[in-house]
């Protein structure tokens, strides 16, 4: 029989013993909030129960990809009848072309898409693809934004304007990241001035339209629009990293939105995660044709995965994107976030609590200051202190926000009007 400890804490020293940090992606160590991590049991709706059989309100979902909650039963049914038919096969499926057909339906940015198996692989071969469909070196991102852990992104803004990043990681070579320029996010002058100084080496620049690695920072319509027209005029690709707004803000996604207030907008490449797998390991990357047919084994340009498109996780995903095609998913969803965030303002005003926030269908993002955030500079200036014990006081009252104030916050459709009041009283209490 087991003796396997049962609390968190013990779990978390055996942890320690055979995985670096006890956690097998860093942020789940709590090291930014301090404390303890909960080790997760369980799952049901919007709730997670840890290892002592405590239950939170869960404002994580996974980070993004249970946007119906955990345990739906269309999904559950799909995913349990795609087991039982084979976990993996290395070859082709129908559910593959089924999922694709699903994405492109809702994206008219995209005539193609690659199915892989993360955000980092798919983000990581959107880059290889714009390198190699252009023929130039150079990329540009910004500051503050995350596309994965690839060695060419794991970057810091250099000394000065345009200049090129540093690497942020260990084990990156500085001559791995030289050809990586950091940009300030909605800085127009900054892009434009970039383009002005190398913009005929330019190969693309990418960006989370909504920063969800900021806590939730939007990126202003003049600053998407000329970035569009400097890497049409130039050449250069615009790739949107939506891993993390993908079918998650709307169902046509951030470019969708961006789409009604620039007439005619899209991005070149677009990148997809979290939402479309429905908690399964499961990203896209995807374009027109003639920039995808670059791609083997049609093009020069490689890529491949021995577990990409798995029949499991695509049951998963398109069990996921047809729940929220039907009318009103979005429309409700979106309800439910702003009640939440103006919950929360609330509740800091009453207790005297400078609080800002944003919020975009069902991803959300609050910051302990007098004024939303535009810029990664800005967001290191709010108060992470009164973040961190707010975070702790809201864990202790059983709501589960993020453990860093770096990152976005998630409602699904499976949150009731209950919790989101029990969550706003809980926020009062916690700040008064």
């Amino acid at each position: 029989m087991s003796t396997s400890p049962k609390t968190n804490a013990q779990l978390f020293e055996r942890a320690q013993k055979v995985i670096p940090g006890g956690v097998n992606s860093p942020v789940r160590a709590f090291r930014a909030v301090g404390g303890t991590p909960r080790f997760i049991a369980r799952a049901q709706g919007p709730y997670i129960f840890d290892a002592e059989g405590t239950r939170y309100i869960d404002y994580i979902g996974s980070w993004g990809p249970m946007i119906l909650g955990h345990g739906h039963p269309a999904v559950l049914e799909a995913v349990h009848k795609a087991a039982v038919d084979g976990f993996s096969f290395g070859a082709p499926t129908e559910r593959e072309v089924e999922l694709a057909e699903e994405i492109l339906s809702l994206v008219p940015s995209m005539d193609q898409l690659r199915l892989v198996s993360s955000g980092t692989e798919a983000a990581m071969s959107a880059l290889r693809l714009a390198r190699g469909a252009t023929g130039r070196s150079k990329i540009i991102k910004f500051e503050g934004c995350y596309h994965g852990h690839a060695d060419a992104l794991l970057v810091k803004a250099g000394s000065g304007l345009a200049t090129f990043g540093h690497p942020t990681s260990a084990g990156v070579p500085p001559e791995v990241v030289q050809h990586t320029l950091v940009l300030e996010y909605n800085n127009v002058a900054q892009i434009e001035e970039a383009f002005k100084l190398q913009g005929h080496s330019i190969a693309c620049v990418v960006i989370e339209p909504i920063a969800g690695n900021m806590n939730f920072v939007r990126a202003s319509v003049p600053f998407i629009k000329r970035i569009r027209e400097l890497c049409t005029q130039h050449g250069a690709l615009f790739i949107f990293d939506e891993v993390m707004t993908g079918f998650r803000v709307a169902l046509g996604s951030a470019q969708g939105l961006y789409a009604k207030a620039i007439p005619g907008f899209e991005p070149d490449i677009s990148v997809f995660g979290k939402v479309i797998g429905g908690g399964m390991p499961l990203a896209a990357f995807g374009a027109k044709r003639a920039v995808m047919q670059q791609l083997a084994p049609l093009g020069p340009v490689y890529q491949a995965g021995t577990l990409s498109g798995n029949p499991v996780a695509t049951a998963c995903g398109l069990a996921t994107l047809r729940e929220l095609r039907k009318p009103g998913f979005f429309d409700a969803l979106s309800t439910s976030t702003r009640t939440l965030l103006d919950g929360l303002l609330a509740s800091a005003k009453t207790a005297g609590v400078p609080m800002v926030g944003d919020c975009e269908g069902g991803m959300f993002g609050f910051f302990f200051a007098d004024m939303l955030p535009t810029t990664y500079s800005e967001v290191m200036a709010t108060d992470k202190e009164r973040f961190n014990r707010f975070f702790h006081a809201m864990l202790d009252r059983g709501v589960y926000f993020a453990p860093a104030m770096y990152e976005a916050g998630f409602v699904s459709a499976a949150h009731t009007g209950a919790d989101l009041r029990a969550t706003a009283d809980a926020a009062l209490q916690a700040l008064s």
